[in-house]
């Protein structure tokens, strides 16, 4: 055969398979073989731009794997390996010392939960193979999943795989009412559940067994049989001393079953031991092939590669990882808080739209369910985010954050189309609205509003303003990170886009507002574990980036936006080459600025003498702050609050194995500003 007819090499990798199949693919139910489940996918989708996106995103993680394959083969030279695992040894001995088997936790999780509730309207499916939803699955029935149909799978895809399926439309409203009912079944054996979507959640039943003198068994079996009474859907559900532990076992006897873990330290091991590694909360397919790719497939693997983990901590997260194969995680349960959400938002999903026209009036439709939903649940934000998806299925965000509070629609849909109209022409099939920055309309006004709201008028306007510009900035760049012992660091499993965000001018100094959490569940594809990956743009990446001045900050969320291109197509090569440019250190040029030490926070600057005062004056401000603010603490001492602070942040450094070089910069602070006073002992979150 001539050089010129040899057949084009495959692109059909076994990476890029697994990841065509979706991320429901440990979902309960699944009877054919994997392999050939994600055989048919790749050809019911090849030559799609669905098929192309995901070709493209394989190709970029392939390529982060192989830079972190060289950085694991140098991380490793002339390492002491036995010194390392015996550390590590002695870390594991300390979390298994303080393993907590006192409390008895119940994950709840609702069988196939949208397809179970069109069954009660249409009892004509019963036995039938049928999916939920229009061009997308958002669930399948049980008779479906046998064929691998299950949610998040396209409808084409989903006919390749099962002839005869059929396809029922999302009756979104039917979902909340039933949930709401199942939800107050749950209540009743924990009033302090955690709602983990419209189809799950968390109890701790340690209490409502003792006062009814029932086993966790029987418990259970109780309230299971509650939800079938009082609504005819069937639960199933995982018994464990932790979260993690109760998610993982609610998926062991599904559907309409239960499954409890014994409460003894040696079981547990043995269960974690042999599980893949996928079934762990938290990791998706993304963080599965980087794990694979350094020999964990299963969680007894996360022992025997020890040493590699505590080497490459900062790219896997020790702690996280050693708690996994122990099988130790919170056992704390309780809703969500409102001052814990960051966000606001809506979305809508589509076939691929061109016409300007049409863009704009789907951008309305999602201004206004925004709007009813921040005014419905008391919340009022400073910064918009404009989040889109192409045809091509690549997903971009464009941000404003503004000098006033935004609520209305005409602001919403206003500010929606101010960033979208420059990057069109486009074909979008997504578009949504999120408002960050939160203010909780519903909470009383004090600390720092309420200290900066006395300010006489005769004060000057000028000082003011300045005050306001720099304690903006302080809110906007997070000075410490704590671990999260629930992830892993740095990896994302779900595609935010790539993005930017417009700062208005003299943004206004209520900043002391409450961090925002996790959104009040609306109807989705059920999609839960004990935690998440932290978002794109979190702090953590601020950090893994070398960044710490918020005006450095700004020109390089400028340099962020030119290579965000919608209109070009490879923006995860883009994306590379910016992470690589921001990880090299910068070396000052002849007439550039220079690098300058702040004497009140050690942090070394690249500006000139002008821009070191402004900074030094924003972090002798932070101490004005934050002294006026525990003023306003009725009945508590500054000094004690700082000081319980700054007692968690060091025991997080510990974790991390950082504790000596951030322990040095704290005692800094302290000298500065005299015994425990000072900004270095207040974290504070965007």
């Amino acid at each position: 055969m001539a050089p010129e007819d040899a057949p084009e090499p495959s692109q059909q990798t076994d990476s890029l398979l697994r990841r065509l199949a979706g991320a429901s693919v440990t979902k309960a139910g699944l009877a054919l073989d994997q392999s050939e489940i994600n055989r048919i996918i790749a050809e019911a989708s090849k030559g799609s731009k669905f098929y192309e996106n995901e070709k493209r995103k394989d190709k970029d993680l392939t390529e982060r794997i192989e830079k972190l394959l060289k950085h694991r083969d140098e991380v490793l030279k002339g390492v002491d390996i036995p010194k390392i695992e015996a550390h590590v040894d002695q870390m594991i001995e300390k979390m298994e010392s303080e393993r907590d088997l006192t409390q008895s936790i119940v994950h709840v999780d609702m069988d196939a939960f949208y397809a179970s509730v069109e069954l009660l309207h249409n009892p004509g499916l019963k036995d039938k193979a049928f999916g939920v939803g229009r061009g997308v699955l958002t669930t399948a029935s049980y008779e479906a999943r046998k064929f691998g149909v299950r949610s998040g799978m396209a409808t084409f895809v989903a006919k390749k795989l099962c002839p005869h399926l059929i396809i029922v439309s999302n009756h979104f409203h039917l979902y909340s009412e039933m949930s709401h009912r199942v939800m107050d079944i749950f209540s009743r054996y924990d009033d302090n559940m955690c709602p983990a979507g419209t189809d799950e959640a968390y109890l701790n039943i340690t209490q409502y067994c003792e006062e009814h003198a029932l086993t966790v068994e029987e418990c259970v079996s109780q309230m299971r049989q509650a939800v079938f009474d009082e609504t005819k859907l069937t639960v199933s559900a995982g018994i464990a001393p932790n979260k993690m532990l109760a998610k993982i076992c609610s998926d062991k006897n599904k559907p309409n079953g239960q499954f409890k873990l014994d409460f003894d330290s040696q079981t547990i091991r043995n269960f974690m031991q042999d599980l893949s590694i996928r079934k762990v909360p938290g990791i998706g397919k993304v963080n599965e092939r980087l794990l694979e790719s350094i020999g964990i497939q299963k969680c007894g693997h996360i022992y025997t590669n020890r040493a590699l983990i505590s080497l490459m901590d900062r790219e896997f997260g020790l702690v996280f990882l050693l708690r996994t194969f122990l099988g130790i995680a919170s056992n704390v349960v309780q809703p969500h808080l409102r001052e814990e959400r960051k966000s606001i938002g809506a979305e809508r999903t589509f076939s691929p739209l061109g016409d300007e026209a049409k863009i704009l009036a789907k951008l309305e439709e999602v201004a206004e369910e925004l709007e009813n939903d921040m005014e419905h649940e008391g919340w009022t934000g400073k910064t918009v985010t404009l989040k889109f998806k192409l045809d091509t299925y690549q997903v971009f965000t464009r941000a404003k954050s503004l000098g006033r509070w935004v609520t209305k629609k005409e602001d919403l849909f206003n500010i929606g189309k101010e960033l979208l109209i420059p990057e069109l022409p486009l074909k979008i099939r997504l578009i949504g609205l999120r408002v960050t920055k939160l203010k909780d309309l519903r909470a009383p006004e004090t600390g720092i509003k309420r200290f900066f709201g006395q300010v006489k008028p005769n004060q000057d306007e000028g000082n003011v303003k300045k005050k306001q510009k720099l304690e903006h900035e302080f809110h906007t760049v997070e000075d410490e990170d704590p671990v999260n012992e629930d992830s892993m660091p740095g990896f994302h499993e779900h595609d935010e886009g790539l993005g930017f965000e417009v700062l208005e001018d003299e943004p206004q100094l209520d900043e002391d507002i409450p961090a925002a959490g996790p959104s009040k569940p609306k109807p989705r594809p059920p999609v839960s574990a004990p935690t998440c990956s932290p978002p794109l743009n979190s702090s953590a990446d601020v950090k893994s980036s070398g960044i710490h001045d918020p005006l450095l900050l700004k020109s390089k969320e400028k340099a962020r936006a030119k290579s965000a291109d919608p209109h070009t197509s490879n923006t995860a090569d883009n994306r590379d080459r910016e992470m690589a440019s921001e990880a090299q250190p910068r070396t000052p040029t002849k007439g550039s600025s220079t690098f300058l030490e702040c004497p009140i926070c050690q942090k070394k600057l690249e500006t000139d003498n002008q821009g070191l005062n402004a900074h030094i004056d924003f972090c002798l401000s932070r101490g004005a702050i934050w002294d006026a603010q525990a003023e306003t603490v009725a009945g508590t001492s500054s000094s004690a609050k700082k000081g319980t602070s700054s007692k968690a942040k060091n025991k997080d450094k510990d974790k991390r194995g950082e504790h000596s070089k951030k322990e040095s910069k704290g005692s800094k602070f302290k000298d500065f500003w005299g015994g425990s006073k000072g900004p270095g002992n207040k974290g504070h979150a965007t």
